[in-house]
C-alpha cells in the first residue's frame, strides 16, 4: 500500500512562524508526549497493512546474463577451462574479499570475471534469494554490497546464536531513550530519562561493569541536563545531547567529555542532526533551526531576518551571555509543522523533518526554501539516511522507503517487518538493517525486497532506538538498561 505523495515543486519559503507556547513543566510535558506519540493505535483504527508483495524471489538463471562473454577462452586443460558458471560456483565457497582482492591478481581471465558486475549481482541474489536492492541506482557498487550482504549473513547466522550479549544495567536509574555508537563501535553514547548522559568503553565488555562504564558528561552531580535526554548526535569527536529542559549541549570527547558550549532552545528537543557545518534541531514546538557549531561566541545579540534566523525573532529568545562554554550561532529557526518534530535528517543539500502532525518536509539548504511537503497517513518517529535511501519506520510499525531525488522524495515501498507497535529506532546500511519496537522486541533483517528477518530478539520491556557500527549493536531499554550485542568479527 503506497501512501500518497506530495507536491515535489513548492517554492514556498519556511518563514510562518507560530507563537510562543506558555511554559509548562517538562516532565510532565515529556510524559504526556510519551503516552501520545509511542502508544499503539486504538483498537478498530488499526492502519491497514501492507499486503504480501506478489513479487517473486528472483532467480539469478532467470533474470540476470550469463557472464561467460567475459572470461577469455583458454586452450590448456585446468581450472580456467572449466565453464565460467563452475568459476561462479567455486568462488561463490571463497570469501567475497578474498575473490574481489586475491583472485582478481591471478590472472587475466580471472580478473575479468572478477571485475564484472554481472558476477557480483549473480553472487548477491544467490545469497539472499529475493528482490535486491530495494532502489538500485546508477553505478551501484555491487561487489560492495555483496560482501557487506555475506557479513551481516554470517553474523547472525543460526538466528543469532554467534552473537555475544550484554545487559549494562549499572548505569541509569531510569529508561533509556537515545543510544549512539562512536569510533567504530569502541565508545557509546547512551541518554535517558533520568537527565543523564553516560559514556561507555565497550572494549571492555566482559569485565566488571565498573570498567565499561566511564563517566556521565556535565559537571552537576548524578546529571547532565535537567531534563529526560531524548537525542544524541556526533561530528567526529564532537557530540550533542537534546533535552527535554530546552537545551542542547555540546561536548568534546578528545578533550575528556568537556563540555564546549551550549543552546538554548525554545522548547523541548525531539532530534539532532549534527555536520561539519550545521547543527540542526527539531523541537516540540513544532519548529526546525539551523545552528553553525563553527561559530560561538560568549555574548550574542537575537538574529534578524534571513541571514541570522527567522522574521519573527520574538518567537525565539535570544541567546544567553555564557562565560564558561559558547553558544554557536542560530542561522535560521522556522516553523515547519503544525505538531513537534519527531525526526530529522540533514545532508549538504537538504534538511527532511517529520512530525506529529503526518508530514514530511524537503527543504533546500542552500536555497533556503521549501521543496517539498509530503502528507502521509501515519507519522514517522525515525529515520536512517543513505543517499538517496531514507527508510523510516512509523507509529504503526511499519516500515517506508523513500528515494530522494534532488530533493523531491519518491515512496518506493511500505513494508510490514513484523512490528506490532510503534518503530522507535531504525539502522539501515546497503547490507544491514535493524529496527525496535515498542512491542518490546529488536529484529534483524536483510534489506530485501521485501525485507527478510533473519533474527528476533524478546525483552521484557520497550526497546528505544538502535545504533549498528563495526561489529556492536546496542538499543536503549524501558528498563534501565543498555542492550549490546557484540558480533563476530
Amino acid at each position: 500500500m503506497e501512501l500518497p505523495l506530495g507536491q515535489c515543486h513548492d517554492s514556498r519559503s519556511w518563514d510562518d512562524d507560530s507563537d510562543p507556547e506558555s511554559e509548562t513543566d517538562p516532565d510532565a510535558q515529556a510524559e504526556a508526549y510519551v503516552a501520545r506519540v509511542l502508544s499503539p493505535p486504538k483498537s478498530g483504527l488499526a492502519f491497514p497493512r501492507p499486503s504480501q508483495l506478489s513479487t517473486p524471489a528472483v532467480s539469478p538463471s532467470a533474470s540476470e546474463p550469463r557472464a561467460a562473454s567475459k572470461v577469455s577462452a583458454v586452450s590448456e586443460p585446468g581450472l580456467l577451462s572449466l565453464p565460467p558458471e563452475l568459476l561462479l560456483e567455486i568462488c561463490s565457497y571463497l570469501d567475497a574479499r578474498l575473490v574481489l582482492h586475491v583472485l582478481s591478481r591471478v590472472c587475466h581471465a580471472l580478473r575479468d570475471l572478477v571485475y564484472d558486475r554481472v558476477t557480483w549481482r549473480l553472487r548477491a541474489l544467490h545469497r539472499v534469494r529475493a528482490p535486491y536492492p530495494v532502489v538500485e541506482e546508477k553505478n551501484f557498487d555491487w561487489p560492495a554490497a555483496c560482501i557487506a550482504l555475506e557479513e551481516h549473513l554470517s553474523r547472525w547466522a543460526e538466528d543469532g546464536r554467534r552473537a555475544e550479549y550484554f545487559c549494562l544495567a549499572n548505569g541509569h536509574l531510569a529508561a533509556i531513550d537515545s543510544v549512539l555508537l562512536l569510533q567504530g563501535g569502541s565508545l557509546c553514547l547512551s541518554g535517558s530519562r533520568d537527565r543523564t548522559v553516560n559514556l561507555w568503553d565497550l572494549r571492555q565488555l566482559g569485565t566488571e561493569p565498573s570498567q565499561v562504564l566511564v563517566k556521565t558528561l556535565g559537571t552537576k552531580r548524578n546529571s547532565t541536563h535537567e531534563g529526560w535526554v531524548w537525542s544524541l548526535a556526533a561530528q567526529d569527536h564532537r557530540v550533542c545531547s537534546g533535552s527535554w529542559d530546552s537545551t542542547v549541549k555540546l561536548w568534546d570527547l578528545a578533550a575528556d567529555g568537556q563540555q564546549f558550549g551550549e543552546i538554548k532552545t525554545s522548547s523541548a528537543v525531539l532530534c539532532l542532526s549534527y555536520l561539519s557545518d550545521v547543527l540542526v534541531t527539531g523541537t516540540y514546538d513544532k519548529k526546525v533551526a539551523i545552528y553553525d557549531p563553527r561559530d560561538r561566541m560568549e555574548t550574542r545579540d537575537a538574529p534578524t531576518g534571513w541571514e541570522r534566523g527567522p522574521s519573527r525573532g520574538s518567537d525565539i529568545p535570544p541567546p544567553r551571555p555564557i562565560t564558561h562554554e559558547a553558544s554557536p550561532a542560530l542561522l535560521k529557526c522556522q516553523q515547519l509543522h503544525s505538531r513537534p518534530v519527531l525526526a530529522l535528517m540533514a545532508d549538504d543539500q537538504h534538511i527532511i523533518s517529520g512530525s506529529e502532525d503526518r508530514t514530511l518536509v524537503v527543504v533546500d539548504r542552500r536555497a533556503n526554501r521549501v521543496l517539498q511537503r509530503l502528507q502521509l497517513d501515519s507519522y514517522l518517529l525515525c529515520m536512517s539516511y543513505q543517499e538517496p535511501q531514507l527508510w523510516a519506520g512509523d507509529n504503526h510499525g511499519l516500515l517506508h522507503v523513500f528515494v530522494n531525488r534532488n530533493g523531491c522524495l519518491q515512496l518506493v515501498r511500505s513494508f510490514d517487518v513484523g512490528h506490532s507497535f510503534p518503530i522507535t529506532g531504525i539502522q539501515y546500511s546497503v547490507g544491514a538493517l535493524y529496527t525496535t519496537s515498542t512491542d518490546k522486541s529488536i529484529r534483524v533483517h536483510v534489506p530485501t525486497d521485501p525485507p527478510r528477518t533473519i533474527c528476533t530478539r524478546k525483552y521484557d520491556s520497550t526497546l528505544n532506538r538502535v545504533c549498528a557500527e563495526g561489529n556492536l549493536v546496542v538499543a536503549g531499554s524501558g528498563d534501565v538498561s543498555l542492550e549490546v550485542w557484540r558480533l563476530p568479527a
